[in-house]
């Protein structure tokens, strides 16, 4: 069955292998992690699971040419623990000493996602705010409104549309409607102009995603191809990270607030959810004892695994543990509530530092 990646839907992809074979995706590979400068977790525990030419642009780093990192954030609701993730690969990216952009994407929220104005400008004050918080130095990182952009950014989204086809924008994307063909040429543009001399000149530009977003990334690369000779175009690089599912098994969403955990939740929120959380458990302790669990289907155990964990003995104890029974979920679930209160309140208060200097660092849109 051939599987559709769709970047504005809200369901987990339920097998990221296929990704491989059906899109031309790598994988991260013992290679990959050989000429990482340093180690972390995501990479390790195959939460990056992917890439596009990730080993050029790590070539490129280690030369010392002109590297950056990108990714976009979209305002269209309050952030979670989905948006931790994002924001910690960037942090990752940042202490190595590669430059980071990052658009906020309220041109998008506004006209896709249909958010009001007023609305997505307070998430995306928000995102800022715990972008901040995760350890983002906001002296060194590039945020910026797609619809705060000058005129060379703008010039490339008009300059793109010329040299692709409706029917190769619905080959990638499926049935589109106008604002997202202008979403798409947008993204491109964020993804491509850091190439520019205005904006610094990075040849070597990575995209670190979920995979939901690859088709941007084809559109983005058969454009780069199609510019080289007119605008000295390279393509980027990609990485494809698995999302982190809420609560109910599908992917962590603003739009199902139940089943996520929000960096804004108080320790009663984030105790009741992790409670209701699905997990990978059997209908009764007895069976769970006798049978073991299955963390694979746990959303609990992927706490574990993203956040609560640092080292791989401590989350290969508990794989274990679960598969012989030896710990039932109502003991997991205890456990991992606490933790996850512990670490957001953590977070809270390095958020609470930033709250009224925001303006400071980014310049917001004027309407």
């Amino acid at each position: 069955m051939t599987l559709k990646l769709d970047p504005w839907g809200h369901f987990a992809i339920e097998s990221y292998e296929k990704l491989f074979s059906q899109f031309g995706i790598q994988p991260i590979d013992n290679n990959i992690l050989s000429m990482l400068p340093q180690k972390h977790r995501f990479f390790s525990r195959k939460i990056i699971f992917g890439h596009r030419d990730f080993d050029k642009w790590l070539k490129a780093y280690k030369n010392g040419e002109k590297v950056a990192v990108l990714t976009g954030l979209m305002p269209s609701g309050h952030v979670h623990l989905g948006h931790l993730m994002v924001f910690e690969e960037l942090r990752f990216y940042q202490e190595i000493g590669v430059h980071v952009s990052v658009a906020i994407a309220d041109a998008e929220a506004y006209a896709v996602r249909r958010i009001p104005r007023k609305k997505l400008m307070e998430y995306a004050r928000e995102y800022i705010m715990y972008a901040y918080a995760i350890g983002l130095d906001p002296k060194k990182t590039r945020i910026y409104f797609q619809t705060n952009s000058d005129t060379p950014y703008y010039r490339l989204i008009q300059m793109f549309s010329r040299k692709v086809s409706m029917a190769e924008m619905e080959a990638i994307y499926g049935e589109l409607e106008p604002s997202k063909i202008v979403a798409a040429f947008t993204q491109v543009a964020d993804i491509l102009h850091l190439q520019l001399p205005e904006y610094g000149g990075y040849k070597w530009v990575l995209v670190p995603v979920g995979a939901d977003q690859d088709p941007h990334l084809r559109l983005t690369r058969d454009i780069a191809d199609r510019f080289e000779n007119e605008l000295g175009l390279k393509r980027p690089a990609s990485t494809y990270h698995k999302f982190i599912r809420g609560l109910d098994g599908n992917k962590m969403s603003s739009s199902k607030p139940e089943y996520a955990i929000f960096l804004s939740d108080d320790e009663e929120t984030i105790r009741s959810k992790v409670m209701k959380a699905l997990t990978g458990g059997r209908a009764t302790a007895e069976e769970q004892r006798k049978y073991g669990g299955e963390p694979w289907k746990c959303t609990v155990y992927d706490l574990y695994m993203y956040y609560l964990f640092e080292k791989e003995e401590d989350l290969e104890t508990l794989y274990r543990d679960c598969l012989k029974g030896l710990i039932l979920c109502g003991e997991d679930k205890r456990r991992a509530a606490k933790m996850l209160i512990e670490m957001i309140k953590e977070i809270q208060e390095k958020a609470r530092e930033f709250k009224d200097v925001i303006e400071d660092y980014v310049e917001f849109p004027r309407f």
